[in-house]
């Protein structure tokens, strides 16, 4: 544990120097000479001297990449747990209920499950679908333009081919 009530010495200082020439990082100084980690970025600074980020930069940039992937599987995970919950508003259940002053159970089949469970079904579901649409959310409507495009030059072909038969336009329709 560094000493954190001696006072900083001119050897404290020639040491950083000293370790900071081999390279080492600030976290690694500071366990060498038994200084905080504070301390020696303090005396790093008024020295002037720089640490390499690099790796940690490195190593945040794959945290990051990392933590996004997770939170794809959870997203897809979650629109799974969407899908399931409203096959099941449709589905047969069983419903139950037990306790009383003879401490019952019944239950019995139903073709599907009552209002006030369907309506939690979709309550959960549609809580599904909202969270996985904060982990990830959707892109532009770059998809739409696309059908938009799509469309437009299926519509300009059906006309084309239209107008080369010689179709006559019904009534009230265009082509």
């Amino acid at each position: 544990m560094p000493n954190q009530n001696r006072p900083v010495t001119e050897e404290d200082y020639e040491r950083v120097r000293e370790l900071h020439a081999l390279r080492m990082g600030r976290n690694e100084i500071a366990r060498e000479i038994g200084r905080a980690q504070r301390t020696v970025s303090v005396i790093a600074q008024e020295l002037g001297l720089v640490f390499d980020t690099t790796m940690t930069e490195d190593a945040t940039r794959a945290r990051v990449a990392q933590l996004a992937e997770k939170r794809a599987i959870l997203a897809d995970a979650l629109t799974d747990d969407a899908l399931k919950l409203t096959e099941q508003v449709w589905a047969p259940a069983l419903i139950y209920n037990f306790g009383g002053k003879d401490n019952t159970y019944e239950y019995r089949e139903v073709d599907e499950p009552p209002a006030i469970d369907k309506k939690a079904l979709m309550t959960a579901a549609g809580i599904a679908v909202e969270k996985s649409l904060k982990l990830v959310p959707p892109t532009d409507d770059a998809g739409a333009d696309d059908a938009r495009s799509m469309l437009g030059q299926l519509m300009r072909g059906l006309k084309s081919a239209y107008e080369e038969a010689g179709g006559e336009e019904a009534e009230g329709e265009s082509p």
